[in-house]
């Protein structure tokens, strides 16, 4: 039976007393990917942040390697927490070798994952392509080595190649280090050619759950409730779970 690295239950969260999310379950277990899809203003972001220590809980609670927590974000960095935001979380006045000196991390472990970046090693962080520093943000984070990794939206406005290697990035971590992947994608099919398990969220609660498998099978609603936001909540196949 594969460790549950991090873990949601009961948990609602927001911003001041208001809950955007609320009663969320879910789990993540060592060496699998696991995509959290939903449309805009789901609740994505806000379960990641919360999941990260950045946003306390209103209500339920967070485990983290087998322990609930209620530890700020960077005591759960120093004890194997990698958390990749939305934003290019890279420092735009150094150059690609100075970011992944500051962050720790060996320039041919960052190669393993992108082998790009070797030769834009002298290049100010800032002048590289939009692609590029999602690359050597993300290679900041797994180079690292964590346990568990939470994604925001690795591939928003990146063309498809980049995406296609941002996500295999990801699977071979898991398959290759065993790191546990939390991660929240827009391109959908893709997401679900490199993910083990599905949660849909809709208006702030898990709408949907299952194997990539059992999940494809209702792709068209899922892509439908994930680009506009609107209709009835997901109806379930016979596979598929509801939490």
């Amino acid at each position: 039976m594969s460790e549950t690295l991090i873990e949601a239950r009961g948990l609602s969260a927001g911003y001041g007393k208001m809950s955007v999310v609320r009663e969320v379950d879910l789990h993540v277990d060592a060496g699998e990917v696991v995509a959290l899809i939903g449309a805009n203003g789901a609740g994505k972001t806000t379960t990641l942040l919360t999941l990260a220590g950045a946003l306390p809980p209103l209500e339920g609670e967070v485990w983290f390697l087998g322990a609930s927590t209620r530890a700020p974000m960077h005591r759960r960095c120093r004890d194997g927490l990698g958390y990749v935001t939305e934003e290019r979380s890279v420092i735009m006045d150094m150059s690609v070798a100075n970011n992944l000196k500051v962050a720790g991390v060996s320039p041919s472990v960052a190669f393993e994952y992108f082998p790009v970046l070797e030769r834009i090693m002298n290049r100010r962080a800032g002048l590289c392509s939009g692609g590029e520093q999602r690359m050597l943000s993300l290679a900041r984070a797994l180079a690292r080595h964590p346990k568990v990794l939470l994604a925001d939206e690795l591939s928003l406005g990146l063309a498809p190649i980049i995406v296609t290697n941002l996500l295999n990035a990801v699977r071979a971590a898991a398959d290759n280090d065993g790191i546990g992947v939390l991660l929240v994608e827009q391109h959908v099919r893709q997401a679900l050619g490199i993910a083990d398990r599905v949660y849909v969220m809709q208006r702030g609660r898990i709408a949907l759950s299952g194997t990539c498998d059992e999940v494809t099978r209702q792709l068209d609603k899922i892509e439908a409730a994930y680009l506009s936001g609107r209709g009835s909540p997901l109806e379930p196949d016979e596979t598929a779970e509801t939490p």
